[in-house]
């Protein structure tokens, strides 16, 4: 496989680019896009039969199955950024190693509605509270400890927006590549 052809497999929207400036405009359409991914995953995800769940993304790449675990597990961790970066002043965020994470057994066997169910809720939440935040709320800020880096809250935004597209366009792209 052309080293291009598998770049696209792996970045299907493109990388994270945050804007500059950050607008009401992105904030708002980021939010949008988080209080719906969890019914559209479900919708595009629950039709699909045992085996499909079991086929990689990509060669080398997470099953569906995984890329569903993953992205519920991911947003959870994200909720409670979020939580950290209002509640204290730029803490230092607990970073999980996904990668082992997705080798883990229920992320290889669990039936995926668990995690669909989980996302609906953590969604729910991360909805609400976001919707609530102000300004100054935005402007707060956590640290990634890999290379200290720092992340405001309306840069997450866009970053749980990006990532649960990306994943939502690695399991679409196969559906359509294998026309499922």
């Amino acid at each position: 496989m052309e080293k291009d052809t598998l770049e696209q497999l792996r970045y299907p929207i493109g990388t994270y680019k945050i804007p500059q400036p950050i607008t009401e405009k992105h904030i708002n359409d980021w939010i949008a896009i988080l209080e719906h991914l969890p019914q559209r995953l479900e919708d595009m995800v629950t039709p699909l039969s045992n085996e499909q769940l079991e086929t990689p993304y990509r060669p080398g790449g997470w099953t569906v199955r995984q890329l569903v675990h993953h992205i519920s597990d991911s947003h959870h961790h994200s909720y409670i950024r979020f939580k950290w970066g209002l509640t204290e002043d730029n803490p230092v965020i607990k970073p999980y190693l996904e990668k082992e994470w997705s080798k883990l057994f229920d992320a290889q066997s669990a039936p995926i509605q668990m995690s669909l169910d989980h996302l609906k809720a953590v969604h729910a939440k991360l909805v609400y509270l976001l919707k609530g935040l102000s300004g100054k709320d935005l402007k707060r800020k956590f640290t990634h400890p890999e290379g200290n880096q720092e992340t405001t809250l309306e840069e997450n935004i866009g970053r749980y927006a990006w990532h649960g597209s990306h994943h939502f366009a690695h399991i679409e792209s196969l559906i359509k590549r294998e026309e499922w």
